[in-house]
């Protein structure tokens, strides 16, 4: 059985068992309230525990795999392989000054108090940067800091920037982007590593998925060729002849964000009754 830690509450925690519910790993009631659960649908024993415990306990070996934000790995700066990103729970993490301050760069920060909960990711940052500043470390609340008088500027995650423009604040340089991460104890025997490759399996599966719509409209047979170079698909498209003469249906997959301007450019070459629909699972 393959042990994995993941967070015990909050929005990581909600999107990490929904990721599993997608990928075919059934937990029951969510695992809520508990400390540890066992899925009835794959080798898969979860432990809940605080997000900055994930990384330690990886590097033990107590859990072989973990799912936490990258942010924490690069602080906690354990002995763990990131195997794959999830594609949620992104951030950046950044420094924000005074909005009255005439900040012009990095130098300005040389003999400032810079107040953070992530001391080890700034530290290197400055170093790699030649800026001489006092590191202040406090835990939550780091945005009130420069108002009470506690710091000069802060060092957070910024999700909206919402918090920062209530405090006064205004992001000066963007240190690190960050997303939840699937992380391995690098020395795992064969068995686990071949349940880790059989979850990566289904996660990527899910997440390729979520980057991609199916489609599928009805075109004259002259445009076939015309739309065909239009939906590539993941091969080529499928056509299949309708019940009306001269017309075909043609089926094919989309990328997401290409999604709009590959519809105007079909509706001007003639498809007409188009229907786009999501994909659950994505086996390439």
């Amino acid at each position: 059985m393959l042990t994995l830690a993941v967070q015990k509450s909050g929005r990581l925690s909600e999107k990490t068992l929904r990721l599993l519910e997608e990928c075919g790993v059934q937990i029951g009631n969510g695992g809520k309230g508990k400390l540890k659960a066992v899925s009835s649908t794959f080798p898969l024993e979860i432990l809940y525990l605080r997000d900055d415990d994930i990384p330690e306990c990886v590097a033990d070996g107590i859990a072989h795999v973990g799912i936490v934000g990258a942010n924490v790995v690069f602080e906690k700066d354990r002995e763990v392989e990131i195997v794959e990103g999830l594609g949620f729970a992104r951030c950046r993490m950044s420094i924000a000054v005074p909005k009255e301050m005439d900040y012009k760069g990095l130098a300005d920060l040389n003999g400032l108090k810079i107040a953070t909960s992530f001391p080890r990711i700034l530290s290197k940052y400055l170093q790699e940067n030649h800026v001489q500043a006092e590191i202040h470390e406090i835990n939550g609340s780091v945005e009130i800091a420069p108002s009470i008088g506690l710091a000069d500027v802060i060092f957070d995650i910024v999700s909206t920037g919402s918090t920062l423009l209530s405090n006064s604040l205004k992001e000066v340089e963007t240190v690190l982007h960050s997303e939840a991460v699937l992380i391995a104890h690098p020395r795992m025997d064969a068995e686990k590593r071949a349940l880790l490759e059989q979850l990566i399996f289904r996660i990527k599966a899910v997440l390729k998925a979520k980057n991609y719509k199916y489609i599928l409209l009805n075109v004259p047979n002259e445009k076939i060729e015309t739309i065909c170079r239009i939906l590539p698909g993941m091969k080529s498209p499928t056509v299949m002849p309708l019940a009306k003469e001269g017309w075909s249906s043609l089926h094919s997959v989309i990328r997401e964000k290409e999604f709009w301007e590959i519809i105007e450019r079909l509706k001007q070459n003639g498809a007409q009754g188009i229907l786009v629909i999501p994909i659950e699972k994505m086996i390439v």
